[in-house]
């Protein structure tokens, strides 16, 4: 397994590559990440296993779009097969990474009430608005720099693992050792990608939402809705096209044909 070092440009190169792919298929893309999304979603609705379900089920459903978008890529077909067949792959390695990946972010979350005493655990567990309610005037600030920071090494030991599990064959350790190593070798384009995903996804649409509501005030929701509906259905398949964009960069291809 060898990864390659990318320039830092690279990483504004990954989101408009993903918005290439994207334009391949438009209506498709979007209907397999609206099914990842509900599928996840209903399997938290279910009692006691659904976070852990959804959890483990979760790198398999990655793998699925990064087929996808592969698929995409070389003007393959792709269909709701393409997403759910992503967990036939080393489905045991798979399904590994994401209990794993959950029992972590609880072991951060759970490292966070030393500073805070536990009040943004019970915000992030609570059920309902009077369970936030009675937290939400908590300072979270320190507590979420901590999360924030531990998170980062988890993020980069997770964010190539699922593929190289699936597509490689790798164990549940070498896959998350290599994904580590490749982001870590690729700081600087990760840093870029990081910097282009927040104005495409939050600066820009916080913008265009403003300006929205300043020259509609009394149409809130309906302006709301104008920016939502794109996020969900270009914007968001994009990002994801655009995590395939990283891997193939670093691992793979190195051109989009």
């Amino acid at each position: 397994m060898r990864a390659q070092t990318v320039p830092s440009g690279a990483g504004w190169r990954w989101i408009a590559t993903g918005f290439v792919i994207f334009r391949r298929n438009p209506p498709m893309l979007a209907m397999l990440v609206v099914s990842y999304w509900l599928t996840v979603i209903f399997l938290n609705v279910l009692p006691i296993v659904g976070a852990l379900a959804a959890s483990m089920v979760i790198p398999g459903l990655s793998v699925g779009l990064m087929q996808a978008a592969r698929n995409l890529e070389r003007r393959q077909p792709i269909g709701l097969q393409t997403l759910y067949g992503g967990l036939k792959e080393n489905t045991k390695t798979l399904l590994a990474l994401g209990g794993l990946y959950l029992f972590c972010t609880l072991a951060i979350l759970g490292a966070s009430t030393v500073v805070d005493g536990g009040e943004l655990l019970r915000y992030m567990l609570a059920s309902n608005r009077v369970e936030r309610a009675a937290v939400e005037d908590s300072d979270f600030t320190l507590a979420a720099l901590v999360v924030m920071t531990l998170l980062v090494p988890v993020m980069m030991a997770y964010w190539f693992a699922p593929v190289l599990a699936a597509w490689h064959r790798l164990s549940l350790a070498k896959s998350l050792f290599f994904s580590f190593v490749a982001c870590w070798m690729n700081w600087r384009a990760f840093l870029a990608y990081s910097v282009g995903l927040l104005l495409v996804a939050g600066v820009l649409p916080g913008l265009l939402l403003g300006l929205l509501l300043i020259l509609f005030p009394g149409a809130q929701a309906f302006m709301t809705g104008i920016v939502i509906v794109p996020m969900a259905l270009i914007v968001a398949p994009a990002i994801f096209a655009s995590f395939y964009a990283s891997y193939r960069d670093i691992f793979g291809i190195s051109e989009i044909v």
